[in-house]
């Protein structure tokens, strides 16, 4: 396949993508777009850009922070939704804080050693989106990740209490997507869909969208715990036994940092990373986020309850 076929098949997936996002605001009421500061949702929000170009973006992002993030996503996240010559206004920027909710006991923090706040999230964003009256949530997700991922639908219907079911997803024959919903229903739409880990990739590159570092390769001092290499940092710090190095590595995925581990790489541009990825045989969720492999599962089990 030559470069301009894969730029073809880019642009096929960008039409499709910015096709949804269209429909979701024409359909519904008032959504809003989850952003992590990860490469999924920087694409995601690329694309809604581009959906309503000249115009300023027609709804707010949310960020459900655990308070246990990478500080160069932060930083990121924030210079993304300020002011610029391309957007002078800034972007609508929503923090929904998983801190807050265990301050005001609507969660409770795991005392395990191994425990992560990731599960906290699902309430946190439940109760995010009732406060904003949310009744459509763009997401970066895609189908390759993750096997429950695979199950979902591109429009996600979720009941009064936010809760999926797989059994009750509505068809989507030719690209048409069914939006109606009954009051306190909501849903979850995801755009990126049919999109692959590569295929987000090729498109940072050829669009020239900015990235936070951590998903290049730098020297970063990293212990093993369970077969993956996390950060050394005040939220996780190594045990008995848990020998801290210095390699160079780089992330594929963003998330809470307690259970998100890095891989050893020496790809410190876009196209070394494309080559790694083209050479990798475990996606990136399977490979380092430590939340997936608590079961067989695990992912479908929380977007029951209401996950992204």
């Amino acid at each position: 396949m030559t470069s301009s076929d894969r730029v073809d098949e880019l642009r096929v997936l960008e039409a499709e993508a910015v096709h949804i996002i269209r429909e979701v605001v024409a359909e519904l009421e008032r959504p809003v777009l989850l952003f992590s500061g990860g490469k999924d949702s920087i694409v995601l929000l690329h694309l809604a850009e581009k959906a309503f170009r000249p115009s300023p973006l027609p709804f707010p992002i949310l960020h459900v922070d655990t308070g246990h993030n990478f500080d160069e996503v932060i930083a990121f996240r924030d210079a993304r939704v300020a002011p610029s010559a391309q957007n002078p206004d800034g972007i609508t920027l929503v923090v929904a804080s998983v801190q807050e909710a265990i301050d005001d006991g609507r969660v409770v923090e795991s005392t395990e050693k191994s425990g992560s706040r990731n599960r906290l999230q699902t309430r946190t964003l439940l109760d995010a989106l009732e406060a904003g009256g949310f009744d459509a949530a763009f997401g970066g997700a895609r189908r390759d990740e993750e096997r429950a991922r695979a199950k979902e639908r591109v429009f996600s219907f979720r009941d009064e209490f936010g809760q999926w079911d797989p059994r009750a997803q509505r068809p989507e024959p030719w690209s048409l997507y069914n939006g109606r919903i009954r009051r306190g229903e909501s849903v979850r739409v995801f755009p990126l869909s049919n999109w692959t880990e590569l295929d987000i990739w090729r498109y940072i590159q050829v669009e020239k969208l900015a990235l936070p570092s951590i998903y290049f390769a730098a020297e970063r001092e990293v212990f093993e715990r369970d077969g993956l290499l996390l950060a050394v940092s005040e939220f996780t710090k190594p045990r008995a036994g848990e020998e801290v190095r210095t390699l160079s590595v780089r992330y594929r995925t963003v998330g809470d940092l307690t259970v998100t581990g890095a891989v050893e790489s020496t790809a410190t541009d876009i196209d070394a990373v494309i080559t790694e990825i083209e050479a990798a045989t475990v996606s990136e969720r399977g490979a380092t986020r430590a939340d997936d492999r608590t079961s067989a599962a695990a992912m479908e089990d929380r977007k029951r309850e209401g996950y992204f």
